[in-house]
């Protein structure tokens, strides 16, 4: 069967402000003239909400979903938008290093509530999708109420670390409601061996024990780390669409 012709896109940056709350300024893309199938949340690299996480957004606006992609380091560089090269790499891992949990919840959670109210989105479910560390967020943020389906590619260590400390992010897994695919490379350095069969493990347990909730790994043969990313060394074309062709059947399965 074709794939559907895309729709066109409506997309631009979007203020989320709150008395007492962190400004998010956002980048808010949905399908132009019709309502959306869903809203996705959209949750960044360390490298800020370049242009290539703006166009996942504006890709996900064109199959039909409302996607808001997220400041990770609202708090620290709100305008991050770096390069894919040392230096850019080297200002985002100086914000992630910043990052707690309790705060990247909270602002998931004021996301997830501002989507919510959205003519056509009202009280719906949403969906997430995050790359690297913003993948290992969409782990703890999956666990938040009304995120029905989530997809963390190369969320790396969630099996030994979780941002601001405490336990590892991967303990979060049987508090997930709804259903989840964690994605990576069979060559990435940053998810070893290790990492992968922990997070295998702990995916497995959890839908032995609630097989009404879709949880699976995803290895991409020969992929390394960032294949999603046409922008970035280790692309890897092949593994990218079938994340995507996966990534869009969850979320229309699961998202309604």
């Amino acid at each position: 069967m074709a794939a559907a012709a895309p729709l066109p896109v409506l997309s631009g940056w979007q203020n989320l402000t709150a008395e007492g709350a962190v400004p998010l300024r956002c980048w808010w893309a949905r399908p132009e003239g019709r309502a959306p199938r869903a809203a996705v949340v959209v949750l960044p690299e360390v490298f800020g909400l370049n242009s290539w996480v703006r166009s996942v957004a504006d890709r996900l606006a064109a199959a039909g979903y409302a996607a808001l992609a997220l400041p990770i380091f609202a708090r620290t560089a709100p305008d991050l938008d770096v390069s894919y090269d040392e230096a850019g790499l080297a200002a985002g891992r100086l914000h992630r290093d910043q990052v707690t949990a309790a705060d990247s919840l909270a602002d998931a959670g004021r996301a997830i509530a501002w989507l919510q109210a959205q003519p056509g989105l009202e009280q719906r479910p949403v969906g997430c999708v995050g790359f690297c560390f913003g993948g290992h967020l969409a782990l703890l943020v999956a666990s938040l109420d009304g995120v029905a389906a989530t997809c963390d590619f190369y969320g790396a260590r969630v099996s030994v670390f979780r941002p601001g400390g405490g336990p590892p992010s991967l303990e979060v897994v049987p508090r997930i409601p709804g259903h989840l695919l964690c994605f990576c490379g069979a060559e990435d350095p940053l998810m070893p061996p290790e990492e992968q069969q922990a997070i295998a493990a702990a995916l497995e347990a959890d839908g032995r024990r609630h097989p009404e909730r879709l949880r699976r790994l995803v290895v991409a043969p020969g992929a390394g780390h960032g294949y999603m990313c046409e922008h970035r060394g280790d692309f890897a074309p092949e593994a990218a669409a079938e994340g995507w062709r996966q990534m869009l059947e969850l979320f229309a399965e699961r998202l309604g």
